[in-house]
């Protein structure tokens, strides 16, 4: 044994002997009957002491306990802002930007594009009614997630919910490019646009008759779509979903906005 372990084990007993000798003073004191009082309050003061300790030592615990529920808060709220801020940066080009008129369909459908036109005020208590405006196109609303969902699977395909707006937008670009030549004086047009009027002209029945519709060559023509086997899959969709219906003969198939 070593110096520095013989120091060690000599303290240690001169410890435990000081111990000893403190236990025997405390025993010769609880034997006097004026002490005995005082140690029995120490002893009281020491349990309460012991029962705060315990009870600080629950709280601290509890306190870790919502610290843990805290953070775990706080990763989520982290999650739903970069999912905010990602919604954000990729917004959808069919949704109505800030600034522009927008109608809420019943049922919480989601917000539209108003028409290019806006609808006519109420009458004025003062004065006579205005008319509403002539020459307004009609729109095709956009589709709804609820909508979307309602879509089979067997003709959903592999066609998301953006590509399928995507689509009523082709629509409406050619509806709105086709009753604009419809509408204006014949007289003003120029050669190319008199013609594409009277082809419009011509292909009218008396089914599409007060109705806006288009065929396969203007999609192709205004919105620069090629009509194959998937865009008319999403044709058949929107048709499921009531934003047009088909009416053929002559050699066409005419779609209709409802």
């Amino acid at each position: 044994m070593n110096h520095c372990e013989l120091e060690e084990v000599t303290h240690h007993i001169d410890n435990k002997i000081s111990m000893i000798k403190r236990l025997l003073e405390l025993r010769a004191v609880a034997k006097d009957p004026d002490k005995r009082g005082t140690l029995l309050k120490i002893e009281q003061e020491v349990s309460a002491i012991n029962e705060l300790l315990d009870r600080f030592e629950r709280y601290v615990g509890e306190q870790r306990g919502l610290l843990k529920h805290l953070k775990d808060l706080e990763g989520f709220f982290q999650e739903d802002e970069q999912d905010a801020l990602h919604l954000k940066s990729n917004i959808p080009p069919h949704m109505p930007k800030r600034g522009q008129q927008a109608s809420l369909q019943g049922g919480g459908q989601v917000a539209v594009q108003s028409r290019q036109t806006d609808a006519p005020p109420a009458p004025q208590e003062q004065g006579p009614p205005r008319k509403p405006q002539r020459n307004q196109i009609k729109e095709m609303e956009f589709i709804t997630i609820p909508e979307f969902d309602s879509i089979p699977p067997y003709m959903k395909g592999r066609v998301t919910y953006d590509q399928l707006n995507a689509a009523v937008q082709s629509i409406n670009t050619a509806v709105s490019s086709k009753y604009k030549i419809l509408h204006q004086p014949v007289k003003t047009l120029n050669n190319v646009s008199r013609t594409l009027h009277q082809r419009f002209k011509d292909q009218e029945t008396k089914d599409t008759k007060g109705q806006f519709f288009i065929v396969e060559q203007d999609i192709r023509e205004f919105a620069q779509l090629k009509v194959d086997k998937r865009f008319v899959g999403m044709l058949n969709m929107l048709r499921h979903c009531q934003r047009l219906k088909e009416v053929r003969g002559g050699g066409l198939t005419r779609f209709i906005l409802l």
